[in-house]
């Protein structure tokens, strides 16, 4: 691998990392800085198709707006770079909470798994933006000993 190509990669995960961070911090000015100004998509998971900076940029502007805490946990990741595109897949191990209780202690924390393809361009400056987004959720099975919904162990729960 060229000096060149590593430190392309190197970007590209700093990038991503960013793309992260600007959501675990609800801050929509970071983010709007990270993508690319025209063609982007995103696929948030459970949610259809979005297209256009104005539509992207909303879906995340709702979802800070109306979530309390999220903490991402990337695993699985993985950066290709091909010319001026690349090409990130990683797992999200997300973390996300509800309202503080009324006596001040934290809300309720809930975990998830998505899976997430994110596709970089680089821009005329040399930096990374992400043109597009794909978010979809992992079925995981849980072994719940004290299973009173009536499903057996080894199903599928999202």
């Amino acid at each position: 691998m060229s000096h060149g190509a590593s430190t392309d990669i190197e970007a590209v995960e700093a990038a991503n990392t960013a793309l992260y961070d600007a959501v675990e911090h609800a801050d929509l000015a970071a983010l709007t800085d990270l993508w690319m100004d025209d063609g982007i998509s995103v696929v948030h998971p459970g949610w259809p198709t979005l297209t256009g900076r104005e539509e992207v940029l909303r879906s995340y502007a709702l979802i800070m707006a109306n979530t309390d805490y999220v903490q991402f946990f990337l695993t699985d990741v993985d950066v290709s770079v091909h010319g001026d595109t690349a090409l990130v897949s990683c797992t999200e191990n997300i973390l996300s909470g509800g309202p503080a209780e009324d006596d001040g202690s934290a809300g309720p924390l809930v975990g998830g798994l998505v899976v997430a393809t994110n596709v970089f361009r680089r821009a005329e400056d040399g930096s990374w933006k992400v043109w597009s987004h794909h978010g979809s959720p992992v079925l995981v099975e849980r072994e719940d000993e004290d299973d009173e919904d009536g499903l057996d162990d080894g199903d599928v729960h999202l």
